[in-house]
């Protein structure tokens, strides 16, 4: 189905985008709180804030994806809830993509269309 594919599509976006900012925000956050006195008040740059709003709005935009991919699935409750918790935790994100897409390319063909089959990483 195009409806899945696409589906796969934005989250693996969603998927690539938050996990990339979540994780330089994240190895900000230690470096800044071992280094550089992220723990004084006022101490943090605004750049570093604008970063953790910027994972809030990106990691909304990925629950939106993660939830239509995992309906278009039909996926039960609490694997759809581990789907959307990869978004909170550092490179989880990373491999809620490997997993979707080797799941999503392991379906019948009449299910998905060729465009997720053919995958050049495989």
């Amino acid at each position: 189905m195009k409806k899945i594919s696409t589906a796969l599509l934005a989250f693996r976006i969603m998927a690539w985008v938050t996990g990339v900012v979540l994780a330089f925000a994240s190895v900000w956050a230690l470096y800044g709180y071992l280094f550089l006195n992220y723990g004084a008040e006022g101490g943090k740059p605004l750049l570093y804030s604008i970063l953790w709003i910027a994972h809030g709005w990106l990691y909304f935009a990925y629950l939106i994806a993660a939830v239509n991919l995992a309906f278009l699935l039909r996926f039960p409750l609490l694997k759809t809830l581990a789907l959307l918790l990869a978004g909170t935790i550092p490179f989880a994100s990373f491999y809620a993509d490997f997993v979707m897409h080797r799941y999503v390319a392991s379906l019948p063909d009449k299910n998905v269309d060729k465009a997720v089959k053919q995958d050049p990483t495989q």
